[in-house]
């Protein structure tokens, strides 16, 4: 993970992709979200819908796993370069959650974080505070998911 001050508004990430296939989205559907239209293929055709649609907690989880798994890797790539990754912090939470578009079996979804704003906290003066756009696209380019993320990031040295 990355210092507070090496975080700028502006800066994005690509996060990775993922495809949702029938199977994956009947998968969860079964654990989490148990409705007809991300369980079966005619009552998601005779849905609003108009396809075996996911889960919105199916596409929150995705963006969740990529974003965890690019922290990792970029924790592993300062680690290779002989620097200390920072630990991260907790998230006080998010607002602005929109699913834009529904996800269909079948759809690949690319997600990204855009910092939007950072801030040192006046309480915790050795974290900062951000705010990041996450936002999912599908394979045709259209916005299908969207949020603002709160977290707070250490500081170099404390930030004293």
């Amino acid at each position: 993970m990355r210092f507070f001050e090496d975080i700028a508004v502006g800066q994005r990430r690509e996060l990775g992709s993922f495809t949702f296939t029938a199977e994956n989205i009947k998968e969860f559907a079964r654990q989490f979200d148990p409705q007809p239209f991300h369980l079966d293929e005619e009552a998601g055709r005779k849905s609003l819908f108009g396809g075996l649609a996911a889960s919105g907690w199916h596409v929150g989880s995705v963006c969740m796993k990529l974003l965890v798994a690019k922290g990792k890797e970029e924790a592993a790539a300062m680690r290779a370069a002989g620097e200390t990754p920072a630990t991260g912090g907790p998230s006080p939470g998010f607002r602005e959650l929109k699913w834009h578009k529904p996800v269909l079996a079948g759809d690949t979804v690319t997600f990204s974080s855009v910092i939007e704003s950072t801030r040192t906290s006046e309480k915790r003066p050795e974290w900062g505070i951000i705010h990041a756009r996450n936002t999912g696209v599908n394979q045709r380019g259209e916005v299908v998911y969207s949020f603002l993320a709160t977290a707070f990031v250490p500081r170099r040295a404390g930030g004293g």
